[in-house]
């Protein structure tokens, strides 16, 4: 099987903080046996088990992040419909319980989300050494377990389809379609894109779904020797999470979902909805520049701090910075400061510099040159979400949706985001079924912060519903996606995780939101 070059970059967390709330009530229930479980890969051979040895001290791609940590791999179907045909090879990493045996609660499989392509064989550390906040000897007492999910990372194939539709290393046409033609080029770019992938990898193509992944950890928690695991997942995780919840609940012995996914709103909708949370976030961010006009000099309302941006983006327009950067490159510097408040500094000085002087360097120094990461997660955020659930095929649809949104002063990300996912109203395979998503016995802890633009708060809202045994905690005020256990250190979400993954503790179970939490205040630029 081909394997494809890797290069990457190391991916930062969020970073959130707060007071401490104790956790309260304890929860000890265990999963309870539900007749109404969907999955039926009773044919799937068991793994086999996983030969650990050390991972080298500088890996070709996250660079010193598997230092200390053991790797070793699995083989896995293809299509777990054929159990016996074509393997694929996931990659997983391991940091080894340090408290004594007895005190061994098992294996924690983690997954970062970062739509379905994030890498994720470096985290395990984060977790084991509690740099994250979370309590010591919680850390020891478990094998954290990283893997990159099929077609992402070191796992074999990894998926790259035509790398001049996003992140080509030039610049690309603006978005935002100014004309019929300017539209259809994109659709255009975006059916040939969808035509590469199919051509590359054909059959591959229907066996990349989030279902597919759930099967796969079914696999890793085989193959890791435990009749239950712990997992803990954000963002793309969460659906991951609650998708392996309901097709295995007898296999989860405690499940923690941070920033959570619409189950009923896989893909097309999402989306949609992510639009408008892009654009309440984009002014809660012009509104803090304005905060600071001592700093930046970019006005004192969040209209004419955004009413710069625009015009930074649009004198991009028209010469594009060394050929590299536009107005869609642009959009990519700026879609951060939605997602994680901690990029607020930088994207500022961005703003500041080269609106108000012309200066871009610091535009440079946030640009991003195109490369494996981009490539792979954008080819596997399509592969996954274009084949999860029914999109529209008929790009009429998404004209409308797409242009009344922005007309309706959605402007910050919403065409950005239309052409991400747009290659999946031509994709090469039809969509499956969408996976019915509840379980009324599987023990979940959900965390979801405020203002996660990627998922809103109805996510959460609607996964806490489906999951009548889940607790949900909210941070109040929280700007970034994945709010527990992040380099912010939330004292308060971090206690009420640590306690949960400890024992069981749970906050006590009340109507709508059982337990919050505040965020840290914003950040405050050096005058």
């Amino acid at each position: 099987m081909k394997k494809l070059a890797l290069v990457t970059s190391v991916i930062v967390a969020g970073l959130l903080g707060s007071t401490v709330a104790p956790a309260t009530a304890k929860d000890t229930t265990a999963t309870a046996k539900d007749t109404t479980a969907t999955a039926k890969d009773t044919t799937a051979p068991a793994a086999e088990s996983v030969a650990w040895s050390p991972c080298p001290a500088t890996d070709p791609v996250l660079g010193a992040l598997l230092k200390g940590l053991e790797c070793g791999s699995i083989q896995v179907p293809l299509d777990y419909g054929k159990p016996d045909g074509q393997k694929i090879t996931l990659a997983l990493t391991r940091a080894k319980h340090t408290a004594p045996d007895a005190q061994y609660q098992g294996v924690v499989l983690l997954n970062r989300g970062q739509w379905p392509g994030g890498i994720g064989r470096d985290l395990p550390t984060r977790y084991a050494k509690g740099t994250t906040g979370l309590a010591q000897d919680v850390g020891a007492a478990y094998d954290w377990i990283g893997f990159d999910p099929r077609g992402v990372g070191a796992s074999e194939p990894a998926v790259v389809c035509d790398s001049d539709y996003v992140y080509p290393g030039h610049a690309q046409p603006d978005p935002v379609p100014s004309t019929p033609a300017a539209e259809q080029e994109w659709a255009d770019r975006a059916r040939a894109y969808a035509k590469s992938c199919g051509d590359k990898y054909g059959d591959v193509l229907k066996h990349l779904s989030t279902k597919d992944a759930a099967r796969d950890l079914d696999q890793m928690r085989i193959a890791l020797g435990q009749e239950k695991i712990t997992y803990f997942g954000t963002d793309w995780g969460t659906y991951l999470g609650s998708v392996y919840a309901s097709m295995y609940p007898n296999r989860v012995r405690r499940m923690l979902l941070d920033s959570v996914v619409s189950p009923s709103g896989a893909w097309y909708q999402n989306n949609l909805d992510k639009n408008v949370t892009s654009e309440k976030n984009a002014k809660i961010f012009f509104t803090w520049v304005a905060k600071y006009d001592a700093v930046y000099h970019l006005g004192t309302t969040a209209a004419e701090v955004e009413a710069e941006y625009y015009k930074g983006q649009d004198a991009l327009g028209a010469a594009p910075l060394d050929g590299k950067i536009g107005p869609a490159e642009w959009a990519d510097v700026f879609e951060p400061v939605v997602y994680r408040s901690w990029t607020w500094l930088s994207r500022a000085q961005v703003l500041a510099d080269w609106a108000l002087r012309g200066d871009p360097t610091s535009l440079r120094a946030n640009y991003s040159d195109p490369g494996f990461p981009h490539q792979n997660r954008h080819a596997m955020t399509n592969a996954v979400q274009c084949l999860d659930a029914h999109w529209p095929r008929d790009w009429n649809r998404w004209h409308t949706d797409y242009s009344r949104q922005y007309a309706a002063g959605n402007r910050f990300l919403t065409w950005t985001n239309a052409w991400y996912s747009a290659p999946c109203a031509f994709w090469p395979v039809p969509a499956q079924k969408a996976q019915k998503v509840g379980n009324s016995g599987v023990n979940v802890l959900l965390v979801q912060p405020e203002f996660d633009t990627a998922h809103g708060v109805a996510g959460a809202n609607e996964t806490h519903r489906l999951f009548p045994n889940s607790r949900l905690i909210l941070e109040q005020g929280g700007h970034n996606v994945g709010a527990a256990l992040s380099a912010n250190n939330n004292a308060c979400l971090n206690a009420y995780v640590s306690d949960y993954l400890r024992d069981g503790t749970r906050p006590a179970s009340r109507s709508g939101v059982d337990a919050t939490c505040e965020a840290a205040a914003d950040p405050v630029p050096a005058s």
